[in-house]
């Protein structure tokens, strides 16, 4: 009865919503999913904001819903901090008088957080005499998570909340958000339709499509599928490696890469020797090879074994699921290669990646380098 269980239903004119799902409580989950999808019906239900929602939902043992039982928490009551989309501060409050609300409901029988370290983890500090209508996209939300964690929560949901936030905002942005569960102990739920924030995220994912879970497990895993693939879009879809820093060659601006089964080169990142950090690589980067190439510029060359073929109907492609070690990668090729190199589950072959090919610009490293 440790976990966070969801088990809900509710319509919604012509939309129908029926979500059955387990989130953990340590980490990061996030729900993914096209716009109408149903998320944010979902995180509205597990609030309390759909008082016709039926079902269950539970935190450990306590339950927030059941509806057998006419057990029906209103939001007020329950332990969740919700951070909107929009980020919703009082216009008319400068930020510390957004925080000094907050910290006035506070539940007394939440977990207890310093005032001083939420503004140091989140680095608002400067901004607490700032009028809330003059700060930036990336700072409304940040002070909108201050406030929800304010609020004590045992949990918190965040509803799309970078969704109008330019990619390098974002990358700042999700940086702050990735410490939370590490630095205060609170589970999130993360909705989004954005799978390079899903990547960089989640510890668990779920995959959300016309008001059902259709898929979840660990995001590795669920991201690696090739059943998926047409939820996640053809050009985006892709594999999560974890890696360790080995070194650098400053002489031509590359990072070493350590995942297990040989070294990566990308692009220098500025992360200390032996920083773990997680890679997100496209099918469409990877090419494949059944004997080691020489006179290449693609530096990555790591051998793999073929564990899945799937071709698409109607289509030039098909998506290779490859073992690298214990890690998993992902390739989209043309069918006709697949024929003419002879592949087949269980071949040994060779990844070739692009330096470039790794999504960098949202890549989650612990241990930066200063300056």
């Amino acid at each position: 009865m440790s976990d966070i269980a969801v088990d809900v239903a509710a319509v919604r004119g012509s939309f129908t919503l029926d979500a059955k799902a387990e989130f953990s409580r340590s980490g990061a989950s996030v729900v993914l999913g096209p716009s109408g999808a149903g998320k944010t019906t979902l995180l509205r239900a597990i609030a309390g904001l759909e008082p016709d929602a039926r079902g269950r939902v539970r935190i450990g043992s306590d339950y927030l819903l059941d509806s057998e039982r006419g057990i029906f928490l209103p939001p007020h009551k329950r332990a969740v901090g919700y951070v909107f989309q929009d980020g919703r501060l009082s216009s008319h409050l400068a930020v510390r008088g957004n925080l000094d609300f907050a910290e006035r409901r506070a539940r007394e029988d939440g977990p207890r957080f310093e005032r001083s370290q939420i503004l140091a983890v989140l680095a608002i500090e400067r901004l607490l005499d700032q009028p809330s209508t003059t700060l930036s996209g990336g700072e409304v939300q940040r002070v909108a998570i201050a406030r929800a964690l304010l609020t004590r929560p045992q949990l918190l949901l965040m509803d799309e909340p970078l969704s109008a936030l330019d990619i390098a905002r974002r990358a700042e942005a999700l940086a702050y958000i990735e410490r939370i569960p590490k630095e205060f102990g609170i589970p999130i739920i993360y909705v989004t339709h954005a799978i390079e924030e899903a990547a960089r995220l989640a510890k668990a994912l779920a995959v959300m499509v016309d008001g059902r879970i259709i898929a979840s497990g660990p995001a590795q895993a669920i991201l690696a599928r090739l059943d998926l693939a047409r939820y996640f879009g053809r050009f985006e879809a892709g594999a999560i490696i974890d890696g360790t820093v080995s070194g650098e060659d400053r002489a031509y601006g590359l990072t070493r890469v350590d995942i297990g089964t040989g070294t990566l080169e990308v692009p220098i990142l500025g992360l200390a020797m032996g920083s773990r950090l997680r890679l997100r690589i496209r099918a469409r980067d990877v090419a494949i090879a059944i004997a080691r190439p020489d006179g290449l510029s693609i530096r990555n060359i790591i051998p793999v074994t073929i564990e899945e073929i799937a071709g698409e109907e109607g289509s030039a492609f098909a998506e290779l699921r490859l073992l690298a070690a214990q890690q998993v990668l992902r390739a989209r090729i043309t069918r006709r290669s697949v024929e003419d190199l002879g592949l087949r589950p269980g071949r040994a072959a060779y990844a070739l990646i692009k330096s470039i090919a790794v999504d960098r610009q949202l890549i989650a490293g612990r241990t930066r380098k200063n300056g």
